[in-house]
């Protein structure tokens, strides 16, 4: 297996280093992003599954860690009434799995009977999914697990649940999040994407190497997934904050956050292109000169971290649309490739990626096109 490694062709290797570095930034973002909340509900489940063992005397308290997980989870947008939902769901599917067995027994048919019974209670009960969704399944836990009844006797295990449900709710109540730190998380992981991408194009075409632009379209396209998020994220929090009075002062900057997201990830498909485009320059024989249209690039790739920079943490990104303005300004073809219709193309890409890089900045359109040199 390591002689076929070591065989691979230089540019595969280079790629998939790439590649495996882009999933570890981004996997990196993901748990700052998640680590608070990961770290609440941690505590929840140890604080459940003590008052399961040492108040109310049960041996393996296991349905109050998982009530406790499956209403917090690891995600920062938690409310009351979602997180009251979950707990209620989760000690419904109990005490009618404890009924169920209790009465009947378990095996397949008593299988399908909980379930079922508990959906149908749950959506009578309730609109909510979730709501629904958690009584089925832990209604089907406890017929498949009948053994775990051993723990607490009688209902037990529904109050352990009642008790997971409890903890949660306190640890929503009394420890409010911020709706914008994840956002804010997702849109800086992003930004640090797109500045690698460019920075990797501007080294290629200054230096005319063709693994350098493959370097940066193989990272362009394994930001996806942090594009997703972010969009998904400031998706949620939007929604969020349209029905919480806690988060409804923060609406304006998560519709801005959300509206940069969408920008970003046209940013970012444009640069795919560009990237594409400056390939097939690189590796062509023709003597095309490429170092100003590569400083533009840089110059575009330090905005962005500017950029990224002020979403981060909350501020003006006063200096990211100077420098992206005055990268712009520079953007006119007929001066930066005054003889040369290929470069001139990728300056055509450019201007579309710099006009959506001010608009995620908080340009209004209009004042983005106008920044650009007549053509």
């Amino acid at each position: 297996m390591s002689g076929a490694r070591s065989d691979a062709p230089p540019g595969f290797r280079r790629s998939s280093r790439v590649l495996v570095d882009a999933r570890i930034r981004q996997g990196r973002a993901r748990v700052r992003s998640s680590a608070y909340p990961i770290l609440q509900a941690a505590v929840a489940v140890a604080i459940a599954a003590a008052i399961g063992r040492y108040v109310l005397g049960h041996q393996y308290p296991f349905f109050a860690t998982v009530s406790a997980w499956a209403c917090l989870g690891f995600s920062a947008d938690r409310k009351i009434r979602k997180v009251a939902e979950l707990a209620v769901g989760v000690a419904l599917g109990v005490a009618l799995g404890d009924l169920v067995v209790r009465l009947i027994g378990g095996g397949p048919w008593q299988v399908a009977l909980v379930l079922l019974v508990a959906a149908t209670t749950a959506r009578f009960l309730d609109r909510g999914v979730t709501f629904t969704t958690q009584a089925g399944v832990q209604a089907l836990v406890i017929v498949g697990l009948p053994a775990l009844g051993a723990s607490g006797g009688g209902f037990g295990r529904w109050t352990d649940a009642a008790v997971g449900g409890a903890v949660a709710l306190a640890v929503t109540a009394l420890t409010p999040s911020d709706p914008r730190r994840p956002v804010r998380a997702q849109s800086r992981a992003v930004t640090i994407e797109l500045v690698g991408t460019l920075a990797m194009l501007a080294r290629g075409l200054r230096t005319r190497t063709a693994l350098e632009v493959e370097d940066a379209l193989v990272r362009g396209r394994a930001s996806q997934p942090a594009l997703d998020d972010w969009r998904e994220g400031a998706a949620n929090a939007i929604e969020l904050a349209r029905v919480s009075p806690a988060w409804r002062r923060h609406r304006a900057e998560l519709g801005a956050l959300g509206q940069s997201a969408v920008l970003a990830d046209r940013a970012m498909r444009n640069a795919r292109v560009l990237v594409r485009r400056s390939l097939s320059i690189v590796a062509d024989e023709a003597a095309h000169e490429l170092q100003g249209i590569a400083d533009v690039v840089d110059d575009l790739a330090r905005g962005t971290d500017a950029l990224g920079t002020a979403m981060m943490t909350g501020a003006t990104p006063t200096r990211a649309r100077i420098e992206l303005l005055a990268a712009a300004r520079r953007l006119d073809p007929f001066v930066l490739a005054p003889d040369d219709w290929q470069v001139q193309s990728l300056v055509l890409l450019l201007r579309s990626l710099a006009v959506d890089l001010l608009e995620a900045a908080g340009v209004d359109p209009l004042e983005a096109r106008a920044g650009l040199p007549e053509l």
